[in-house]
This record gives C-alpha cells, sequence and structure tokens, in this order.
C-alpha cells in the first residue's frame, strides 16, 4: 500500500473515530444522569477516574507503540475503547459506569501519540503537517455528523447511541487491523523507550525550566486553575439543565434532542471565534497574545456564572454556548505564548508538564466541585467553578508585566 494510502487511511480514522466518540459523548452525560440516575459527585468522580485513568496509563501505554507497532497500539485502542462504551450502554448502573472509564480510558491512552507517531512513519516528517490539518477538518466534519447522529438514535432510545458507537468503534478497529498498512515501524532503542522514570524526569525538568521564567510559572498555575475549572464544568452543566428547567417541545422530539442542538451550536461559535481571533491576534506577538488571554479568561468566568444564574431555557443555552466558545479559545492560545517562551531544547518537557499540571487540578478540582453542587447545589457547583477561573486574567496581566521587565532588561 502506498503513502497516498496510508494518508486515506489517517484521514477516514480521524474521520470514523470522531463520528464515532461524537455520537457517544454528546449524550453521555444526560444517560448517566438520567438513565443511571449519579448525582453530581458522582458525575464529577466519573470524570475523575477517566482523567486519573489517563494520566496514569498514558506512558506505559506508550511503550507498546515503541516497542512492538503503533498500528497494534490504535487497534487495541480503538476496540477497548468501543468495549467501554459497549460495556456502559448495556448496563446503567454507577459500578458500570466507573469499569467502563477504566476500559476506554486505557484505550484512549494506546491511540494518544500512536496514530500521530504511526501517520509520521509511513509518510514522512515533511508531509505530516498537512496530513494533520486534512486529519483535523475530517474530526470536525466527523463531530459535526455524529451530532447529527446521536439526536437521532438518542430520540428512539438514549442507550442507542451508546451502544452502537460502541459496536461502530469495534467494527473500526477490525476494519484497521485488516486495512491498516504499517511498512516503516522501526523500534524505538531500549534506551529511549518511554517509563514512569520518564515521566518523573519529565515532571522535574519541567519545574526547572518554569522556575527559570517567572512568566512562564504564572502560565502553568492559570493552567492548573484551569483544569480545576474544567472537570467539574464540564460534568456539572447537563444535570443542572436537566434539573432547572422545562425543555421547550420541538415537535414529537425528545428533550435529549436539545443537548445535540447545544452542542452543535457551540462548536460552530467556537469555530467562528477560533476564525476571528486567528485574525485579530499575532501569533508571533507575546504581548498580543497575551492581550486575547485576558480578554477570553475575562469573558469566560462571565459566561459561566451568568449561564449558572439564567432565569430561563433558552438563556441558560445561549450562556453555555459563549462559555464553550471561550473556553475552546484559550486552549490553543494558551500553546502559542507557551511555545514562544521556550527554547526548542525544553520545549516538548515544559508542554508535558503543563498537561501535568492541567490534569493535576482537574483530579483535584473535581471532587471538590462535585462535592459542592451535590452537598449545596448544582447551581452553586458552577458558580464557584466561574470564581475559581476569575484570577486568571489578572495572573495574565502580571504575565505581560512580567515580559514588559523582561524586554526592559534586554
Amino acid at each position: 500500500m502506498n503513502k497516498q494510502n496510508s494518508l486515506d487511511v489517517y484521514i477516514k480514522l480521524r474521520f470514523f473515530s470522531a463520528l464515532f466518540f461524537s455520537a457517544i459523548i454528546t449524550v453521555n452525560l444526560v444517560y448517566q444522569a438520567t438513565v443511571v440516575g449519579l448525582n453530581p459527585l458522582q458525575l464529577v468522580l466519573v470524570g475523575t477516574l477517566l482523567e486519573t485513568v489517563c494520566f496514569v496509563f498514558e506512558i506505559p501505554t506508550g511503550v507498546v507503540a515503541d516497542l512492538y507497532s503503533r498500528k497494534a497500539s490504535v487497534v487495541i485502542g480503538i476496540f477497548l475503547m468501543g468495549l467501554g462504551f459497549i460495556f456502559e450502554g448495556a448496563f446503567p448502573t454507577f459500578f458500570a459506569v466507573l469499569i467502563a472509564q477504566i476500559i476506554w480510558g486505557i484505550g484512549a491512552t494506546f491511540i494518544s501519540g500512536a496514530r500521530e507517531a504511526w501517520i509520521a512513519d509511513e509518510i514522512g516528517e515533511q508531509k505530516t503537517g498537512k496530513a494533520f490539518m486534512k486529519g483535523q477538518k475530517a474530526n470536525q466534519a466527523g463531530m459535526f455528523l455524529g451530532i447529527v447522529l446521536s439526536m437521532i438514535l438518542a430520540n428512539t432510545n438514549i442507550r442507542l447511541p451508546i451502544v452502537i458507537g460502541g459496536i461502530l468503534y469495534c467494527l473500526l478497529s477490525f476494519s484497521l487491523a485488516l486495512f491498516m498498512p504499517e511498512h516503516n515501524f522501526k523500534p524505538t532503542p531500549v534506551k529511549r523507550r518511554e517509563t514512569f522514570g520518564a515521566m518523573k524526569k519529565t515532571f522535574f525538568r519541567g519545574m526547572k525550566a518554569v522556575r527559570a521564567n517567572k512568566a512562564l510559572l504564572l502560565i502553568i498555575i492559570v493552567g492548573t486553575i484551569f483544569g480545576m475549572f474544567s472537570e467539574g464544568f464540564d460534568r456539572l452543566w447537563t444535570p443542572f439543565l436537566i434539573d432547572n428547567y422545562s425543555f421547550p417541545s420541538i415537535g414529537n422530539l425528545k428533550p435529549v434532542v436539545w443537548f445535540g442542538v447545544i452542542s452543535m451550536a457551540a462548536t460552530v461559535m467556537a469555530t467562528i471565534m477560533i476564525g476571528i481571533i486567528d485574525r485579530k491576534t499575532d501569533t508571533n506577538d507575546r504581548k498580543s497574545i497575551a492581550h486575547s488571554l485576558i480578554l477570553t479568561n475575562l469573558f469566560l468566568p462571565v459566561s459561566v456564572i451568568v449561564f449558572a444564574l439564567s432565569g430561563n431555557f433558552l438563556f441558560a443555552a445561549f450562556a453555555y454556548c459563549f462559555a464553550f466558545m471561550f473556553k475552546e479559545v484559550i486552549g490553543p492560545l494558551s500553546d502559542s505564548w507557551i511555545n514562544h517562551n521556550l527554547e526548542p531544547d525544553v520545549r516538548a518537557t515544559v508542554f508535558s508538564f503543563y498537561s501535568q499540571m492541567n490534569s493535576f487540578g482537574q483530579i483535584v478540582g473535581g471532587p471538590i466541585l462535585g462535592v459542592i453542587a451535590t452537598v449545596i447545589s448544582i447551581k452553586a457547583g458552577i458558580v464557584v467553578a466561574g470564581l475559581i477561573l476569575v484570577p486568571s486574567a489578572f495572573i495574565y496581566l502580571r504575565v505581560l508585566k512580567e515580559d514588559g521587565l523582561k524586554e526592559a532588561k534586554v
């Protein structure tokens, strides 16, 4: 099979993976809150367990891709994800949902990094940039169609998108086992294989790098704060809408369809805003990036708090879409700022460290917000999540000051 065929497989893999995942995830929280009957704390603990599994298994599963086969790692990962979702949809209990997170979380770590490493091996590093862009476009198309598929299936039975999506994941795994080429894989030498020791080394190298750059240290702190916010908010917004509002009727469609409509609207708004930010922000200028980060970190907590305090369903839905939009913009802006403050030899290390601290924030912050939502109210949990973010804008103002001091010294 030639390089073009490898690229075709990669693009189809990105498209169908996004389609199946989007079909499942659009209604997954609704299923957990309504059919399984999880309370706010349980919903957040489910997410915390998933994040912990991904954090712990990221390195050991990477060994499979480096030592044995990129293809095998992707095939195993997709199969496990499918198996986990089938298990979750088939058995509507809290225990089954927890087990499902472990299964599909491990599967996700098998795919992480292996998919991109595989296509780079097959077509050459020089062509990976365009391949990733094509893959991202296919991913966006798959996500959008997945939301539509989810609404159609969920209108019949909310468990259908989860179970059918899981089955389709497994079929995709079998298809890749048959048709995914792997001609240029070379096992990573023993000395270069990643282990838990490498994770520890990354952590301490990252600490050393950020200690030497005060502005970068502040960005890492913001990343940790953002992780604390996101795990709780992402898990609480669905039960908040279900418990606090009467959903407007859309013909004979079930209320669950509204979650698909909201997801589609939020995705479109985020795509438009990312395009606007891309045009208005000079990504080669740290000050321009920092100014955009200050604005988005002001608007995001405001949108979250307005969402929590909204008096009717439609107003809450619009507020959520704005919150989602600003949340999606922050990621690429933060990545751009960090990238411009690093030397090439420590760039990967600091990005890995940033990811670790974001995950740490999610693992710590999620249960705290879950307890608040359960003991007081979901509204209180979401308001606190928004308030957690408030210091971020002021920290970015400090970042601008640190950058100014650095330039003055130069």
